[in-house]
């Protein structure tokens, strides 16, 4: 049985080319990428053509979907921050079914992997300071000294509040990235268990029925973190937009 961590192994399907020793290859992870492309635009296509004034079943998952990011936008973004729906409603679409589909038998879990989660997360970060320096010039430094904080405490303040910013990419990133890896490597820890004790016969197999319960649970606990984690990089993304609008509060 593969071990635990051979389900995240990027494979190449497809070779391209090579340039500068730099193998360009069509992947396992890109194969994936796409499919979850693919899922998205067919899913809000298909339960949108109708438009119907009383939605159906999927047309209303569609609505739901909308107007729960477009609430925790508002929410801590305010008004203005709708300007950016675009951007965050396809980092929540990409991110929740990119973790759904992982959890097929014999997919491949696409937030699993770093530099694709880090990708997400620094396109979030560029946005934030390119737009917040263009929106606000010099006052967006403000950032680092929040308002109502003394001026004696800047030498100290600032400091943390520079590193804290720098270092946004990777938290936001490395959380979405470890509980993914994390949550599939217990799964499949199990699911070894259950084929282990099971070839060894008969109590074996009744030694089998509690991992087996174990991956039941952990399956049900994995789909929701599975949704909670598209939350929370959607909750994080908004509170960081909302700096680039207004700094310093």
């Amino acid at each position: 049985m593969a071990g635990p961590i051979e389900q995240f192994e990027i494979k190449t399907l497809l070779h391209i080319a090579e340039i500068g020793g730099q193998k360009i290859a069509f992947t396992n992870s890109t194969a994936f990428m796409l499919l979850t492309v693919a899922a998205i635009f067919a899913f809000l296509t298909l339960s949108t053509r109708a438009r119907a004034l009383v939605p159906g079943r999927w047309q209303s998952v569609a609505e739901v979907l909308y107007e729960f990011v477009a609430k925790t936008l508002s929410d801590n973004a305010g008004r203005e921050g709708m300007r950016f729906f675009p951007l965050v409603f396809s980092l929540f679409m990409f991110i929740l079914v990119a973790n759904l589909i992982g959890m097929f038998p014999y997919a491949f879990t696409v937030t699993s992997q770093i530099i694709i989660t880090f990708a997400l997360a620094m396109t979030v970060f560029l946005t934030v300071t390119v737009y917040g320096l263009w929106r606000n010039g010099w006052k967006f430094f403000r950032l680092f000294l929040p308002s109502g904080v003394p001026l004696a405490l800047a030498p100290v303040v600032v400091p943390i509040e520079m590193v804290s910013y720098i270092s946004r990419p990777i938290s936001h990133s490395a959380r979405l990235f470890a509980v993914m890896l994390a949550g599939h490597i217990t799964l499949k820890v199990f699911a070894g268990f259950v084929a282990a004790l099971g070839g060894l016969g008969g109590l074996g197999i009744a030694g089998a029925l509690l991992p087996l319960v174990m991956i039941v649970a952990l399956t049900g606990l994995e789909l929701m973190m599975a949704m909670i984690q598209a939350y929370i990089f959607t909750m994080l993304t908004c509170m960081y937009l909302n700096d680039a609008l207004h700094p310093g509060h």
